[in-house]
């Protein structure tokens, strides 16, 4: 049996992530403007999580069942649509009655940069591997202390609360100091 890889068929990932965005969108708009439109069934509140979780279902079971490009495509989008319903609400599921929470922001960001990277690593994975090992054996420290000095920074700028100004200031102090060694050492290598 052939195994099918992933990466060979990219615009279905697309499709999927184009459906989800979409419908996210879509349901986040609709229930902005009509919040007192819903489904009500026997006294219970039908939230279309149930139509995403169905949609979902329909789509996968299209996608390993069929192997043409039109129905796999219909599958991606219907998969992509059940994903974007339920997405827009993690936050009420999550916090049990706050359908505006930022909890379902996150989860939508934290999902996107979850698929950007995994594509990233699906095309160039080996290229980043590559880098990411010379780059540690390198310059680690200057790294580190670069990132911990910006990162610091910007809670010091931020923050009002104390210790968190003492903490970053810490760091940011620290993380400075061995930028400053490190331009030390590359100045001396450079003259002598």
């Amino acid at each position: 049996m052939k195994r099918l890889r992933a990466a060979s068929k990219p615009n279905l990932s697309f499709i999927v992530l184009v459906s989800f965005l979409a419908s996210f969108a879509v349901a986040r708009i609709f229930t902005y403007f009509f919040p007192s439109t819903v489904l009500m069934v026997q006294g219970f509140h039908i939230h279309h999580f149930w139509y995403g979780l169905a949609l979902l279902t329909i789509g996968g079971w299209l996608g390993i069942n069929y192997r043409d490009d039109q129905t796999e495509r219909i599958a991606a989008i219907i998969f992509g649509v059940g994903g974007g319903l339920i997405g827009d609400e993690i936050g009420l599921l999550v916090t049990f009655g706050d359908y505006y929470s930022g909890i379902t922001y996150t989860f939508v960001i934290s999902l996107l940069v979850f698929v950007f990277i995994v594509t990233l690593f699906m095309r160039h994975g080996q290229a980043i591997i590559n880098e990411i090992l010379g780059f540690s054996r390198l310059n680690i420290d200057l790294y580190v202390s670069l990132f911990l000095a910006v990162v610091s920074s910007a809670f010091l700028i931020q923050s009002d609360n104390t210790l968190v100004i003492i903490l970053s200031s810490i760091t940011f102090i620290v993380a400075l100091a061995l930028i400053l060694r490190r331009i030390i050492r590359y100045l001396k290598a450079l003259f002598t």
